[in-house]
């Protein structure tokens, strides 16, 4: 009963407090009352057991967990008399850490990487806390990295890398540089060896190529959950039926392959794949398949109503967040700030060939020379931050999935992109 009326009369004290703020320190008491109002007994349980020892969980994808120890182990010299650490990786995959978080906030991990593309949810369900040394971070990182951190200019994570985009792997002893110009070229080449290129139309992701470069348009609305798209438009120069002609032609060419990013790696390491649409993270593997034979390029054109297109991408960083109900919060951004600070973007780079979003990280002559990252910068140039409502993926795999097939019901395109164009603009709940 008496934890009750202090949890009450703090309540009361914060809601006072709250009528003299304003902007972030409004939002930010606001989250504090609610989290008094919702997590009592979680406070208390933190108060009450408390023994000294700081205890962090770490979300991490377990290819990370040999490098991500190694910077664990300098935190804890470098705090070392300062605490008691117990920091412990628990593996979850960086695609899935908005769905496992918010399906428990309250015992999610402390410290988690984030895709640039979750930030919009996570910070409006109030699951992230601020950044303490915003300045610092911003001027030691990418203007784009940043951007991707940043939701109404609050930075809610540590920017951490800035190679989560995609561009052309490809195997250098079937292709000349003249063939790896179009998408034309490419496919040709791959026939007359009998071998494959490959995509994964099964993912909006990389479906936005065909459509970034045709000058129709798509983004995220201001309510930060539905789209506007107008992939279905009926003139112009190039309309929505176009793109779809290109995508069936491509996709009857003998030398293509609808393939998922794990088919890829795998058509790589038999043989059976010479190129292919995929990312850094596939780079070490892609390296050992091939060898001196590996190259990487951004993407190249492609055609559509009798031109040649350029391909488009979604660019995109990663970042390290912090879970605002954090036992520890303090010390989980330390811990957040220390895994992505130069050293360690650095480390990241050496041992997992990520691309660093540090500015002096990213400006080593070694990573200079590493054809995945220079390919990933090439092809930024011609991409756009991935802000888009969860509308747009279902619809756009099941729009993939008919161009992959070859339209095999014989629908009437356009009613196949006025499909589409519903799906990704219809109002869901993010």
């Amino acid at each position: 009963m008496k934890k009750r009326i202090q949890a009450v009369i703090a309540i009361m004290l914060i809601l006072c407090m709250s009528l003299s703020g304003c902007g972030n320190a409004t939002q930010e008491t606001a989250a504090k009352t609610e989290a008094a109002a919702d997590g009592e007994s979680a406070a208390d349980t933190a108060t009450e057991t408390d023994d000294g020892v700081v205890r962090l969980t770490v979300w991490a994808e377990e290819a990370n967990w040999d490098v991500l120890n190694k910077m664990i182990e300098s935190f804890k010299q470098e705090h070392a008399g300062e605490a008691k650490f117990e920091i412990t990786l628990v593996q979850n995959a960086d695609a899935e850490t908005k769905n496992v978080l918010l399906g428990d906030i309250y015992n999610g991990a402390d410290i988690f990487p984030i895709p640039d593309d979750q930030m919009s949810s996570l910070v409006a369900a109030g699951a992230l806390a601020s950044v303490p040394n915003a300045e610092e971070v911003k001027a030691a990182n990418m203007e784009d990295a940043v951007a991707a951190a940043c939701v109404n200019d609050v930075l809610y994570a540590y920017p951490m890398t800035a190679d989560n985009g995609y561009f052309m792997y490809y195997d250098k002893r079937y292709f000349t540089e003249e063939d790896l110009k179009t998408l034309d070229g490419m496919l040709t080449a791959a026939e007359a060896a009998g071998k494959k290129i490959t995509m994964d139309w099964s993912s909006g992701w990389y479906l936005y190529a065909f459509f970034g470069g045709t000058g129709m348009e798509f983004g995220i609305n201001e309510d930060g959950v539905t789209n506007h798209c107008n992939w279905n438009r009926v003139d112009g120069s190039i309309k929505g039926t176009d793109v779809a002609e290109a995508l069936l032609a491509i996709a009857a060419h003998p030398g293509f392959a609808n393939m998922t990013d794990a088919d890829f790696m795998a058509g790589v390491q038999d043989g059976s794949v010479i190129a292919g649409v995929s990312g850094v993270w596939n780079e070490v593997e892609v390296r050992k398949a091939w060898g001196d034979n590996y190259g990487a390029v951004k993407l190249p054109t492609y055609t559509c109503a009798g031109q040649q297109i350029q391909m488009s991408s979604f660019k995109g960083y990663k970042m390290m967040g912090v879970n605002y109900y954090s036992a520890h919060k303090d010390w989980a951004l330390k811990l957040a700030d220390w895994f992505t600070n130069e050293q360690n973007q650095t480390l990241r780079f050496e041992e997992r060939s990520q691309g660093p979003s540090n500015k002096n990280a990213a400006a080593s002559d070694t990573i200079n020379q590493v054809p995945a990252i220079q390919a990933v910068i090439a092809q930024s140039e011609y991409g756009v931050l991935q802000r888009v409502g969860n509308s747009y993926w279902d619809a756009t795999t099941e729009f993939g999935g008919i161009m992959a097939a070859g339209n095999p019901s014989g629908k009437d395109l356009q009613e196949i992109m006025d499909t589409m164009v519903a799906g990704i603009t219809a109002s869901t709940v993010q």
